[in-house]
């Protein structure tokens, strides 16, 4: 019984390791900007 409980929990840590590196392994100062052109065009246009 305590094999088990031990294999669940090394299980456990493995999917939160494997969940906190990819939230966290992404760029330095998070996602790019999108270009000014690009911005633009979310705009709806001025009457």
């Amino acid at each position: 019984m305590g094999l088990i409980l031990l294999e669940a929990l090394l299980a456990l840590v493995v999917l939160v390791a494997i969940v906190w590196w990819t939230m966290f392994s992404g760029r330095k100062g998070g996602e790019l900007k999108p270009p000014p052109e690009a911005q633009d065009q979310d705009k709806p246009p001025s009457a």
